[in-house]
C-alpha cells in the first residue's frame, strides 16, 4: 500500500514497522483521525507481539509527516496515541 505522502525514510523501514503504520493510519482515518491503542489489544490484528508492536512504535515515532505517534499513558501497559492528517 503506498500514499502520496511517503517520504524516501518510509522504504527504510522494515516490512514489520510498515505494515504497522498502514494498520494505524487506516484506523486513525476510519475514526476521526485520532486513536488509542495498547500493544496488546491490537497484536493479533496485526500479526505481531506486543513486545514488537511497542517497539515499532518507538521507531515509527517522528516517521511520518501525515502520523503523529505518542506515547501517551502507562497502566498495565503503554497506551500510544495515534494521529492521522
Amino acid at each position: 500500500m503506498s500514499t502520496d505522502t511517503t517520504t524516501e525514510r518510509d522504504f527504510q523501514l522494515s516490512t514489520k514497522a510498515q505494515t504497522l503504520a498502514n494498520y494505524l493510519r487506516e484506523e486513525a482515518t476510519e475514526n476521526g483521525g485520532e486513536i488509542y491503542v495498547k500493544g496488546k489489544f491490537i497484536s493479533d490484528e496485526v500479526g505481531l507481539s506486543a513486545k514488537e508492536i511497542g517497539q515499532l512504535m518507538r521507531q515509527l515515532q517522528g516517521t511520518f509527516s501525515d502520523l503523529t505517534i505518542e506515547k501517551w499513558s502507562y497502566s498495565a501497559a503503554t497506551t500510544w496515541r495515534v494521529e492521522s492528517s
